[in-house]
């Protein structure tokens, strides 16, 4: 089994306060791996650890046994893992091909090239096309992204991601504030992209995580509670004592 992301003994403690205990997490390459757990379980501050938006107090992360523990986002960025946000991040009043334009120049370490002319940056529009194409986004090529509906915000976040051409994906809950209809598209899309990369996600919707995932960790107070399938998980006595405690608190 290839491991494409681990940490070893990972903690985070905030003033005193213990919010991720000793963690030991392997995520295989090529899955699809859900990170899930009651309210105040710790999820958000393991996730900013893994995405290197927080320094752990103790504990190692490793990316391709590349020891990334001390790296900037930006850094493990360039190595290849790439992390989505849980609000929309895209540039509202710019077309939808603008944005994923824009991802791409930065790749290209022109970022901030924005004097450059249209004959110029039209260089990047093929690439760009097929970035949308992937994400089910071709026919609002020219539509500004403000105008799209929430389902295809995400979607072209996600496009915009996989401009920064990303072996591994960390998307932090996808579907936060998604209607019915927008879940499965992006739950779709999440399938699709995944076929040829590795996805750790965080995400709440549990009917999401039991189709999307290969496997799953559970995670209470800071420490991980159980990990397996979705089906070995949602009959481990643990884990249903800890979220129907947290429904009671």
């Amino acid at each position: 089994m290839a491991i494409a992301l681990q940490a070893t003994g990972l903690t985070k403690e905030f003033d005193g306060f213990v919010a991720v205990n000793n963690v030991d997490l392997s995520i295989e390459k090529g899955s699809i791996h859900a990170l899930i757990g009651p309210n105040g379980a710790g999820k958000t501050t393991c996730f900013n650890l893994l995405t290197k938006f927080l320094q752990p107090t103790r504990g190692t992360i490793t990316y391709e046994g590349c020891d990334i523990t001390r790296m900037k986002p930006t850094d493990i960025a360039r190595l290849g893992m790439v992390r989505s946000f849980q609000i929309s991040a895209i540039f509202p009043d710019l077309t939808v091909l603008q944005n994923v334009r824009v991802a791409l120049q930065r790749t290209r370490g022109e970022s901030y090239d924005f004097w450059r002319s249209d004959r110029i940056l039209a260089k990047l529009n093929d690439q760009a096309c097929a970035h949308l194409d992937e994400v089910g986004l071709a026919e609002f090529t020219n539509e500004r992204a403000a105008a799209l509906p929430y389902g295809r915000k995400r979607a072209l976040e996600i496009a915009t991601t996989l401009a920064l051409a990303p072996d591994m994906l960390l998307l932090d809950e996808p579907m936060a504030g998604m209607g019915r209809e927008d879940v499965t598209l992006i739950s779709q899309l999440i399938r699709r992209i995944a076929k040829n990369r590795t996805v750790l996600m965080v995400e709440h919707n549990l009917s999401v995580v039991a189709d999307l995932s290969d496997r799953i960790t559970v995670l209470a107070r800071g420490e991980i509670l159980a990990e397996g399938t979705y089906e070995e998980i949602s009959k481990a006595p643990e884990v249903i004592e800890a979220y129907i405690g947290a429904s009671h608190e």
